[in-house]
């Protein structure tokens, strides 16, 4: 599957993060999804750090499949070979993963690689570099990326003001404080635990999207 700019930028809206240590006995990542799906997730990204490399290629054929499906965009966190494998539309990659030229050269041009950026410098080398969007965090405390530096939303509007590529905020986002991004530029938020933390994720996923039609 492959995406104009404008698409993206759209697709980007709502973004979900999985993290299968939120799931039930009896769920699966595709069931979660599936529900995030329905309540109007836009975008998903499978990133799972304690898996193994045959179990993240098997969970990434399923999720490429029903994320196709629903005609929402699908990358996996870092493992450029895992996407290609997997069909997926792509990767994104943090400061320390894979480079974001590498992953380009290997990938292509048709294909999408986002990055994490926590400065304006970073974020500029990013789109040098490459990169179709950047996700720039943590702007509120989270307990989901431990990896994660704090960004202020002055800093998250300069990244926004420096580039031409889209930015999504990421890091402890919930229904709760998402109205205080509005006016920094960003065009949809990443969360995690905001939806699959919550007992109804599609209900969790409706709810964030309802109040991010106030502030994108």
């Amino acid at each position: 599957m492959t995406f104009a700019k404008d698409e993206l930028e759209k697709s980007l809206f709502l973004y979900a993060v999985t993290d299968r240590g939120w799931l039930a006995e009896d769920e699966t990542l595709g069931d979660v999804l599936e529900a995030a799906l329905g309540g109007g997730v836009t975008f998903v990204q499978l990133r799972e750090k304690s898996m193994e490399k045959e179990e993240m290629l098997s969970e990434a054929l399923g999720l490429a499949e029903l994320c196709q499906s629903h005609g929402v965009p699908f990358v996996v966190d870092d493992d450029v070979e895992v996407a290609l494998a997997s069909g997926a539309d792509g990767v994104h990659v943090g400061q320390g993963d894979t480079a974001c030229v590498e992953a380009r050269r290997v990938l292509g041009p048709d294909k999408i690689v986002g990055v994490s950026a926590s400065t304006v410098e970073e974020a500029k080398k990013a789109e040098a570099d490459g990169a179709d969007y950047l996700g720039v965090g943590a702007v509120f405390p989270t307990g989901s990326k431990d990896d994660a530096e704090d960004v202020s939303l002055e800093t998250l509007r300069e990244i926004c003001e420096a580039v031409s590529i889209p930015v999504v905020a990421i890091g402890g986002i919930s229904a709760e404080n998402v109205d205080e991004l509005a006016g920094t530029g960003i065009v949809g938020v990443a969360v995690i635990s905001a939806i699959f933390a919550a007992p109804d994720k599609e209900q969790a996923a409706a709810k964030l999207y309802e109040k991010l039609e106030q502030v994108v």
